[in-house]
């Protein structure tokens, strides 16, 4: 018996692009979103827009419209007496669970970065940062003026990290290390997870002053606090010693190879020689395949001073600069790899 069922037409070009294009919208809608918490506001069952919007002091016909176009998307549904429902899409846009993304949805819709982001074109012609000529400092410099903004960015760092660390965690094994130090280390996430699942490892969490306050605060009372001794300071001056393992984790991305190589070369001055440099990144690799780490290279191009995301080579490039070898890459089931390097 024959099937003349077929398979539906495959979409014109101009169709997929406009798809594509369109993308920013579909951002900026979740952006939204979580902007407003309303993924909390339904924590507690299912909502008219009228009175979700009295909740969160919004204006009711709008905020039906950015539900209605979310529900379109599987983020929240709407059911037949008009109420709004979560859905498995929306439930990381929830503050209070384990892997929230709503810092992350947040930060993408941050004023200032989006601006950075529209000028992203000059910024490729001239090979300037984007983020400088629109708003005349960097971004470090600008969060640092801008609390509120501080913030939403740690907030979305945190959920970056918590969304990689499990994938990292099974790729590799950070159990035969000492004293792991971790640089620029931020709020600790990544270290109290490795010394949660290590109990032998020590680990020593640096960064700068504002922010090592804020990691004392979260990792107090903690399981792993005894065995994380923190300390102040910037990996452009020096890089503490005390550890066999230096771990970096989304930092270079941050910075030109030469600003890298800077970094880097303060590890190798403290490093045994028996010693392993851990760089967790995206790793480019090459032809056409998509990867996350292919558009994050576009948000550094817009936003940083330079940083960008790295090839395996160029990787490699900035090792031998610094007084290391690349031993191997770690891939991993998260955008990120590991990226090991030896004293050389």
């Amino acid at each position: 018996m024959s099937d003349d069922r077929s398979a539906p037409p495959e979409p014109p070009p101009a169709a997929v692009l406009m798809q594509m294009v369109i993308g920013r919208w579909v951002s900026q809608t979740i952006s939204a979103a979580a902007e407003l918490g309303v993924a909390d506001v339904l924590c507690a069952g299912p909502l008219t827009p009228d009175a979700i919007a009295t909740k969160i002091g919004a204006h009711g016909p709008s905020l039906h419209g950015l539900l209605r176009t979310l529900a379109s998307l599987g983020i929240f549904a709407e059911d037949a007496e008009g109420r709004f429902h979560q859905t498995p899409l929306s439930e990381p846009l929830r503050s209070d669970v384990p892997g929230s993304l709503r810092g992350w949805a947040r930060y993408a819709g941050l004023r200032v970065a989006v601006l950075a982001w529209a000028d992203l074109a000059t910024s490729i012609h001239l090979g300037e940062p984007a983020f400088r000529r629109v708003h005349g400092k960097s971004f470090f410099d600008y969060l640092a003026t801008a609390p509120a903004d501080a913030a939403i960015f740690d907030q979305a760092m945190h959920a970056v990290s918590s969304s990689e660390i499990p994938a990292v965690l099974a790729a590799y094994d950070f159990g035969d290390a000492g004293t792991i130090v971790d640089v620029g280390g931020g709020d600790g996430t990544l270290l109290a997870a490795i010394l949660d699942k290590h109990p032998t490892v020590r680990g020593i969490l640096y960064d700068l002053d504002h922010v090592v306050g804020r990691s004392r605060e979260r990792l107090a009372g903690t399981a792993v606090a005894a065995r994380i001794e923190i300390k102040a300071g910037s990996f452009f001056d020096a890089a503490p010693p005390g550890g066999d393992t230096y771990l970096l984790k989304h930092i270079l991305h941050d910075w030109n190879d030469e600003q890298s190589v800077q970094i880097l070369r303060h590890c190798r001055r403290v490093i045994p020689a028996s010693g392993r440099l851990l760089i967790v990144e995206c790793v480019i690799t090459p032809g056409n395949d998509p990867g996350f780490g292919k558009l994050l290279d576009l948000e550094m191009i817009a936003v940083t001073e330079g940083g960008r995301e790295r090839t395996e080579a160029e990787f490699a490039a900035l090792f031998t600069a610094a007084g290391f070898r690349l031993a191997r890459v770690v891939a991993s089931d998260a955008p990120t790899a590991v990226v090991e390097g030896r004293p050389i």
